[in-house]
């Protein structure tokens, strides 16, 4: 089936809606004007908090690609969902989503105006979002990628890719990367500074905090510091990093 149902509002302006959140245990109203007003702002819109593929997949990697997007002029990441400020407040605190914008869409009102607002009573939520992305300039949607209208949760089109795709089909997405290091490790410094350099964005895990010495040997089969892993791969130390980027 076809997303026939849903009406594409390329070309219109956002809903004007004012949104109810909780910042520091304060109420903190925010409009639309504020989120979209003069900036290039990615929307993607889910069913809810705490869902599977909400979780395991859409929001996870938009906030992966988050400084791609930048890097190809994109201001700020924006994650819609009909629930509560409460609700939205936990799963940010539960996910990894330091990158995008977690926005409670609690009364429905932003996505009934994008036209986008379902009945999920059949699982006991009521109304919700259909799932779908959107890029906004300014306030005025500039591109649409709506969700197949067929049964269940479609996820075929919103994802952070086909949107990265759309924004700057040339960008090269980088492999996830992360670095195991010592504190006071010049060895470690070098490799941070070289993967910086690179334009690498990484996780770092420090022994004593994220990684032991047991973890780092059991992982890279070494007892030195550091050790990087780039998109699956086991790269090495600082030198063996230096290599790589030859």
């Amino acid at each position: 089936m076809s997303n026939t149902n849903f009406n594409d509002k390329t070309g219109q302006a956002v809903p004007n809606v004012t949104f109810a959140t909780r910042v520091n245990d304060e109420w903190v109203n925010r409009t639309t004007e504020e989120l979209f007003k003069g900036k290039t702002v990615v929307v993607f819109s889910l069913p809810g908090a705490f869902t599977p593929t909400c979780s395991s997949t859409h929001l996870p990697r938009y906030n992966e690609l988050a400084a791609t997007f930048k890097a190809h002029g994109v201001d700020e990441i924006i994650c819609m969902s009909v629930n509560d400020t409460f609700v939205m407040n936990a799963w940010a605190s539960d996910q990894e989503a330091a990158n995008v914008t977690l926005i409670p869409d609690g009364n429905g009102q932003f996505t009934e105006g994008m036209g986008l607002l379902v009945d999920k009573a059949d699982l006991g939520f009521g109304k919700r979002s259909w799932r779908y992305s959107m890029l906004v300039k300014d306030g005025i949607v500039d591109k649409m990628f709506i969700e197949p209208n067929k049964p269940g949760d479609p996820f075929e089109v919103s994802d952070a890719d086909t949107m990265l795709s759309y924004i700057a089909p040339n960008a090269v997405k980088q492999l996830p990367t992360t670095i195991l290091t010592k504190p006071g490790c010049p060895f470690c410094a070098k490799a941070k500074t070289l993967l910086k350099d690179k334009g690498y964005q990484y996780e770092e895990l420090v022994m004593g905090k994220e990684v032991s010495f047991t973890s780092l040997k059991a992982l890279s089969g070494k007892e030195t510091w550091p050790q990087v892993f780039i998109g699956g791969k086991h790269i090495g130390g600082s030198d063996d990093l230096a290599a790589y980027f030859a």
